[in-house]
């Protein structure tokens, strides 16, 4: 589906764009095109009087706050990362107006207070950025989708580390959750509606 509106109440909300995330290779776009883009997108919001989300992952390094259950895929029990690893890269952070929320799985609404940050402000519709496509991005955009936000995604904002994984976020599950568009038309987009 098409780009066709954003809502006067529009929130960007960024998912992990932290330094120890963007470090890994991600297709089909490189980690710094989606960091660019999004500091791109971020720069339009602000200008227009508009909210800011950066959300960013951590967990504790014994790994007691991780989410539990099984699952059949490995994944990390904490052990020792990177110092600084959850920390959001330079080109979007110190922005004072910007709102950060952190999360501790792969969705932003759960366990944390994002909800209520956008509805305090009034926010009806969010457009989301990110690393990774199929499994932050999606999880928080199908939470979006259910809290009953419009949702937009910015795609060439986003990617993977698994080509096929972000293809069928884009292209299967995403129309199923909102509309999609690019960093550009999502920028021109946003300035037809203020200038309404």
């Amino acid at each position: 589906m098409a780009l066709t509106t954003l809502d006067p109440r529009t929130a960007l909300v960024v998912i992990d764009l932290q330094r120890g995330i963007v470090a890994a290779p991600t297709q089909p776009h490189d980690a710094a095109e989606v960091v660019d883009r999004s500091a791109e997108l971020a720069d339009a919001f602000r200008s227009h009087g508009l909210p800011v989300v950066l959300v960013r992952v951590t967990f504790a390094a014994d790994g007691s706050d991780l989410v539990p259950g099984r699952t059949e895929a490995a994944h990390g029990r904490g052990g020792p990362r990177p110092e600084g690893w959850d920390v959001i890269v330079d080109e979007l952070a110190g922005h004072p107006g910007d709102i950060t929320v952190t999360k501790r799985n792969w969705g932003a609404f759960h366990g944390t207070d994002l909800d209520v940050q956008l509805r305090r402000r009034g926010i009806t519709q969010i457009v989301l950025t990110g690393v990774a496509t199929s499994i932050g991005v999606e999880s928080t955009a199908r939470a979006a989708h259910e809290h009953g936000y419009h949702v937009t995604l910015a795609t060439d904002a986003m990617s993977d580390m698994d080509p096929e994984a972000h293809r069928n976020s884009v292209e299967r599950i995403f129309p199923r959750l909102g509309e999609s568009g690019t960093t550009a038309e999502i920028i021109e987009l946003l300035a037809k509606t203020r200038a309404s």
